[in-house]
């Protein structure tokens, strides 16, 4: 079992983006490997141990940086945070675990093909039970390893992020079930050669005619340790401001994008600085789209909200919305009603309460759906975004809490897999990068510097209003591979073991 989990580690750490090298295509050894696990294991228990081996170690690699925010802003000792890389990493080793225990007794009961569909329907439940239970991770979606080749990802558009992750691990579950070379391995290479002949085919295909807008996005670089400190308030606002000019000048654009909290106070309050932003979007007739804390009182009592404002050169009610998925210990402590010990992990205002409404921001021509920070790592959320009528998507995020890690270009590629789902663009506005002009073929046209202080712009941003076959079917993809995995667990489970000494064919 050594050489199938060192494969499985080694493609998921190269596989996805990290410090020295990403090749995108080695994350296909995953499903490889976890394969060759269910055909060799004698046991369904010997599965799930390497599997778990697999998954662990290959998780740590890529979340390595989970630390970083709790080192650095939860202001704990190493000691305290490098278990937090190594427990989250356990945690999505469970569920290769259990995968790989439901896929053994497939792999010597079901027939080859049988074996293969069953594989990917099962990753796909996988990584959607990953990406929902105990609010949801889905950070490790293998599909997003691919989001560097905007060819390898178009399929999201039909069958979704778990979906097209699935139809990868039966197309790598055929090649290794049928040995390589048998019909069911042709089948394999055509299940994979597939998916580049039609993701390069949708890259020639024009996008649809709709209205457009220039967007200017600033990313402002603020230092993290020093963005709450009241006296820095000033000289924050000011910078965004200042670039915000420049780009007006230089570029004309119809709508400007700062990042998450990019205002370190109140707007709400409507004191300076605040009220600069308000002067300055009524004075240059450029709606600002731009991040800050909010409350709402009862009484003597407080709630947090992280919110986002569109704040409109005509002034009055400002559209806004406030984060509806929030960051486990980041943005709010889990039971901690129950667990009064337990404290944030990040440093921010105080707890916050998750917002209900998801309608888009309204300004003339535009409906922006906005997610906020890793909410875009979220299908969802996305799709919700969309039905509610958004015609572009935007996601502002403060990634300054990862330091100079592979987190950004990580969560890059998530973003990058909502905007092919949803056939939308999407803009990215970060504090200190990753900032990305994204199509919706998930290629991107514009991108910031990592810990660069620039504005960042396109020319022109289509304002797209129809529908993809994912979003139409997102409920039944899943619910069709729930039942195919369910009939073909059920069939393994009740029929005799296939000679082991027989090859797969």
């Amino acid at each position: 079992m050594l050489l199938p989990i060192a494969l499985a580690v080694l493609g998921t750490w190269i596989g996805f983006a990290n410090p020295v090298f990403q090749f995108p295509a080695l994350i296909l050894l995953f499903p490889a490997a976890v394969t060759q696990m269910a055909l060799s294991a004698q046991t369904p228990g010997q599965a799930a141990k390497a599997g778990l081996w697999a998954g662990t170690l290959g998780a740590l690699g890529v979340l390595y940086w989970t630390a970083i925010p709790i080192k650095f802003y939860g202001y704990l000792p190493w000691i305290l945070a490098l278990p937090m890389p190594v427990l989250l990493s356990l945690a999505m080793g469970l569920y290769v675990s259990l995968y790989a225990w439901l896929l053994h007794p497939a792999a010597h009961r079901l027939s080859p093909m049988a074996f293969g569909i069953y594989a990917g329907t099962l990753w796909t439940l996988t990584e959607l039970a990953r990406g929902t239970i105990f609010s949801g991770f889905p950070w490790l979606n293998l599909s997003a390893a691919l989001a560097p080749w905007p060819f390898a990802i178009q399929g999201a558009a039909i069958l979704g992020a778990y979906g097209l992750a699935g139809l990868l691990c039966t197309g790598m579950s055929w090649l290794v079930a049928g040995r390589f070379f048998s019909t069911t391995a042709l089948a394999g290479v055509l299940v994979l050669a597939g998916l580049v002949v039609y993701g390069n085919f949708e890259l020639r295909r024009p996008l649809p005619q709709a209205g457009t807008i220039r967007v200017g996005i600033v990313q402002g670089n603020v230092d993290q340790s020093l963005k709450w400190d009241p006296a820095y308030q000033k000289a924050t606002v000011d910078t965004y401001l200042e670039l915000s000019g420049q780009e007006i000048s230089q570029a004309a654009p119809d709508l400007l994008a700062w990042p998450e909290t990019a205002l370190p106070m109140y707007f709400q309050d409507g004191e300076e600085p605040a009220a600069a932003v308000t002067r300055f979007a009524r004075r240059t007739g450029v709606p600002v789209l731009t991040g800050s804390p909010a409350y709402t009182r009862e009484g003597s009592d407080y709630s947090l909200f992280n919110r986002v404002y569109l704040v409109t050169p005509d002034g009055g009610d400002f559209p806004r919305y406030d984060k509806t998925h929030l960051v486990p210990f980041g943005e709010y402590v889990p039971f901690g009603k129950y667990l009064p010990f337990l404290s944030k992990l990040a440093h921010g205002a105080g707890d916050f309460m998750p917002g209900r409404d998801v309608a888009p921001l309204r300004y003339r021509d535009l409906a922006l759906g906005v997610l906020i920070c890793y909410e875009a790592i979220f299908p969802e959320l996305a799709q919700a975004r969309v039905e509610a009528g958004a015609n572009l998507l935007v996601n502002v995020s403060n990634d300054a809490w990862f330091g100079r890690s592979s987190a950004p270009v990580q969560h890059l590629g998530l973003a990058a897999l909502r905007a092919v789902e949803q056939g939308r663009f999407l803009i990215r506005a970060t504090n200190t990068g990753i900032s990305a002009v994204i199509d919706p073929k998930g290629r991107i046209l514009a991108q910031s510097g990592l810990f660069t202080t620039q504005r960042l712009g396109y020319g022109e941003t289509a304002l797209l209003t129809g529908h993809t076959p994912f979003h139409r079917f997102r409920g039944l993809i899943h619910w069709t591979c729930a039942v195919i995995a369910a009939v073909l667990g059920t069939v393994a489970a009740l029929s005799a073991p296939r000679r082991r000494t027989r090859k797969f064919r």
